[in-house]
């Protein structure tokens, strides 16, 4: 790894906390909620924490948040994990995996999909979906592909929120806030080793066998550097047989939600609704 990407990607690591501001203007719901409460699973690569908002032993909502695989900072979606715990009345675990300059490709694949078996087979057997936006979209994706492989377990539904599902391919040029510079930082500090790119872990959109996975709710931005991964991934899911439901909201680029409010809170609103209906049923 060259030190300038090493220094680029540990300053993203650090500074998340302080730059990212996300989602701050759709804390719609889940403020009179307590602490989430903390837990710790086992994985493949070490302990993993992670943070549960709603009631414990609920089925579950396991969210992997976003930063270009780069930052380790679970806290940026605090405000959807809070939203979808009040408002589908389920649990939500949000996890801190480990991320790039300090692990690389599959660690972070690997982490999330432990700690969703480890939900997954609480109390013998608990109704668990898989989410996460940008990053986090592409490793829920990547989680209920490892889940059908290995037999793990079974999520109700997947919520891939303006998802990256293509590490192999090179972003279409133009302006966007998801820059060719930024993948290719992304590329060569977590995914350094070009031969893993195209693997369906690290690229669910390039696997060759969709079949057999779970309903996914796909959400997509017009102007979004990443929206030909969301459609080519709602496209291709549908073809397997797999239920999608495919939503583009139009006019936005990748914070798709805080860019356009008043849609946001019909999109939001259909999320939880979802999510409640595969987990809890509908009400």
């Amino acid at each position: 790894m060259r030190l300038s990407d090493r220094l680029s990607a540990m300053t993203m690591h650090a500074t998340a906390r302080f730059s990212v501001r996300y989602g701050q203007d759709l804390q719609l719901a889940g403020r009179d909620l307590p602490r989430p409460r903390k837990r710790v699973d086992e994985t493949r690569h070490g302990r993993v924490t992670s943070y549960e908002h709603g009631e414990a032993g609920a089925p579950a909502l396991v969210h992997f948040h976003g930063g270009a695989w780069l930052m380790r900072y679970p806290q940026m979606d605090d405000w959807w994990c809070r939203y979808v715990a009040a408002t589908a009345g389920v649990r939500v675990v949000n996890v801190d995996f480990r991320t790039g300059p300090y692990v690389a490709y599959p660690v972070a694949q690997h982490q999330c999909h432990d700690v969703a078996a480890a939900v997954a087979a609480e109390g013998g057997a608990t109704p668990v979906a898989v989410g996460g936006f940008s990053s986090g979209g592409g490793l829920a994706a990547s989680v209920a592909l490892q889940a059908r492989d290995l037999g793990s377990f079974v999520p109700r539904l997947q919520v891939l929120g303006v998802p990256a599902l293509d590490l192999a391919s090179d972003l279409p040029t133009g302006a966007g806030m998801i820059s060719p510079s930024l993948r290719a930082l992304v590329r060569r500090v977590y995914f350094p080793d070009p031969a893993t790119r195209s693997e369906p872990y690290a690229s669910p959109v390039l696997a060759e066998d969709l079949s057999g996975l779970p309903p996914a709710v796909v959400l997509t931005a017009e102007r979004d550097t990443l929206r030909r991964d969301g459609d080519l991934y709602a496209r291709r899911l549908r073809e397997a047989g797999v239920d999608v439901v495919h939503d583009v909201t139009p006019g936005v680029d990748h914070y798709f939600l805080t860019e356009d409010p008043v849609r946001a809170r019909e999109t939001m609103a259909m999320v939880a609704a979802r999510v409640r209906e595969a987990l809890v049923g509908g009400t």
